[in-house]
C-alpha cells in the first residue's frame, strides 16, 4: 500500500525507518519530512495543516494510509477531514478523531474524563478569566509546589511547576490576563504536585481492543543532573527498569484499560496512539496527561525495541483483528541521546552544516534519526533546536548510553551540545 506520514522530526524519521521495513509498505511519502526521512520514502513540501493540499496528494498518490505524528493535526480533526470526505473514505488514517484528541487538546478536557472514569490523577481546578479573582484565592490556600498549566496546545511550553505562591501568582497572571500562550491558556488548570519519577506508556488502540507497544523515560531537562529549563525532550532510555510485571499491571487495569473503556462510553473514536504520561508515587501510577499521539524522542527508543511489523499493526487495528495480533520486542535495552543547537530551548541558529559519519563508521547496533534537519545539495544543515536523536541498543541502559555517544562523538555541528548523562539513574 501506499503511504503518507505526515510530520518532520525525530518521531517522523523513526516512523518511516519502521514503516520502510514492512512488506505491506510499497511506496512511502513524508510531509514535509527531514533530511533523514528522504533515506525511506519520498518527502513532499507540505503544512501538517493544510488538509486540503494534502487531501489532493491522497487522491494524486493514490495513499491507502494516512499516518499522523505530530498533535496540532489531529486536534484540528484531520481524522473528520478524511473520513467525513468521500474521496478520502477509504483511507486507513492513523490517529483519533477530533473529539478524541481532546484528551491531548485540552487539558481541561482530559481531567474531566478521568473523573469521570475514576483513573487516578492529580486533584486540580480550572479557571480563566471570568473567574480570575477566584483563582488566585485558590493558589494563595494551595500547597506548594503547584502545577499550573495552560489548557490548550502550547508547544510543551504551557506546564509550569511553581515553588512559591508568588511565583503561581504570576505565572498565573501572566497566562491569563497577558495571554502569554494566546488562546491555549485562555483557560488555566492548576493541579496538585505528583512526587515520583515520570514515565511513559504507548498503546495503539481502535477503541476497544488495544496493544502496549512499549514504555520509556524521557529527560526533559536541558542541563545534566535534570537542570534548568524544560525542553521537547533531551534523551530518552526504554525499558524502564521499574515498570516490571506488577507496576505495568497496575497500570493496565487501573489507566489504560479504564481510558479505552471510557472512550467507547462515551463516543470518542480512537484509531491511534495514545501516550499516557505517567508518575510513579512510591509504586503507584497516576496520569499527568496523555497525548493523541507518539511522544519524541520516546518514539526513537520504542519503534526500536518493537519487532512486530508496524504497517500491519495499523492494518489491524483498522480491520477489527487488533487484539489478536501478536506483539514482540528486542530483549536488548535502547537508550537515545538528543543532540541540540546551541542556545536551545531558547534562541538559536539554523542552517549550520553537520558533519555526519559515514554509514559504514556508525555500528549496527546503533541509529541515527533527524529531527531538526533539512538538506541543501550534497549538505545536511540544521533546521531546528533538537537536531539528531541518536539511539543505540546495549545488553542494558548504561551500555546502550555509552553506545550512543561514541557514535555522538562522530557528529559535529557548530553550537551542538548533548547531555551526558541520559540515563544516569540505570548505570547497569
Amino acid at each position: 500500500m501506499n503511504i503518507l506520514l505526515i510530520g518532520s522530526g525525530g518521531r517522523e524519521h523513526a516512523l518511516a525507518w519502521k514503516m520502510a521495513q514492512s512488506h505491506h509498505c510499497d511506496q512511502l511519502y513524508i510531509a514535509p519530512g527531514n533530511a533523514g526521512t528522504a533515506g525511506f520514502g519520498t518527502n513532499l513540501n507540505l503544512s501538517v495543516t493544510d488538509f486540503e493540499a494534502i487531501k489532493a496528494t491522497c487522491i494524486e498518490k493514490e495513499i491507502h494510509m494516512l499516518v499522523v505524528g505530530p498533535e496540532e493535526p489531529l486536534v484540528k480533526g484531520i481524522y473528520d477531514f478524511c473520513k467525513n470526505d468521500e474521496a478520502l473514505q477509504h483511507i486507513i488514517v492513523v490517529g483519533p478523531s477530533k473529539a478524541a484528541a481532546q484528551l491531548e487538546g485540552s487539558k481541561a478536557f482530559s481531567k474531566k474524563f478521568m473523573e469521570r472514569q475514576g483513573i487516578p490523577t492529580a486533584s486540580y481546578a480550572e479557571f480563566t478569566a471570568d473567574n480570575f479573582e477566584a483563582g488566585k484565592a485558590y493558589i494563595q490556600q494551595h500547597s506548594l509546589p503547584v502545577v499550573l498549566k495552560a489548557d490548550g496546545l502550547a508547544a510543551g511550553k504551557g506546564v509550569v511547576i511553581a515553588t512559591t505562591t508568588q511565583e503561581a501568582l504570576d505565572c498565573f497572571s501572566e497566562m491569563i490576563l497577558q495571554k502569554q500562550f494566546g488562546a491555549a491558556s485562555e483557560k488555566v488548570v492548576i493541579e496538585s504536585f505528583l512526587k515520583g519519577i515520570e514515565v511513559s506508556v504507548f498503546v495503539l488502540t481502535n477503541g476497544s481492543a488495544y496493544h502496549i507497544i512499549g514504555h520509556a523515560k524521557d529527560y526533559k531537562r536541558i542541563g545534566e543532573g535534570d537542570t534548568g529549563l524544560n525542553t521537547g525532550g533531551m534523551g530518552c532510555v526504554s525499558p524502564v527498569p521499574f515498570m516490571d510485571a506488577a507496576f505495568m499491571q497496575k497500570t493496565e487495569d487501573r489507566i489504560i484499560r479504564p481510558t479505552v473503556e471510557g472512550l467507547a462510553k462515551e463516543g470518542l473514536e480512537y484509531h491511534g496512539f495514545i501516550f499516557f504520561g505517567l508518575m510513579n508515587v512510591g509504586g503507584e501510577p497516576f496520569v499527568i496527561e496523555y497525548n493523541c499521539r507518539l511522544g519524541d524522542p520516546e518514539t526513537e527508543v520504542v519503534l526500536p525495541r518493537l519487532q512486530t511489523d508496524l504497517v500491519a499493526l495499523f492494518a489491524a487495528m483498522d480491520n477489527g483483528t487488533l487484539e489478536d495480533a501478536n506483539i514482540s520486542f528486542d530483549p536488548r535495552s535502547a537508550a537515545t541521546i538528543m543532540a541540540v543547537s546551541g542556545g536551545y530551548p531558547g534562541n538559536y541558529a539554523k542552517g549550520k552544516t553537520i558533519e555526519l559519519p559515514a554509514a559504514a563508521e556508525v555500528p549496527k547496533d546503533t541509529l541515527v534519526f533527524h529531527a531538526g534537519t533539512i538538506s541543501s545539495g550534497e549538505q545536511v544543515l540544521t533546521n531546528g533546536g533538537r537536531v539528531l536523536a541518536v539511539t543505540a541498543y546495549g545488553e542494558n541502559i548504561g551500555d546502550a548510553v555509552a553506545k550512543s555517544k561514541q557514535t555522538l562523538e562522530k557528529i559535529s555541528f557548530e553550537g551542538m551540545y548533548y547531555r551526558n548523562d541520559i540515563g544516569f539513574e540505570f548505570p547497569c
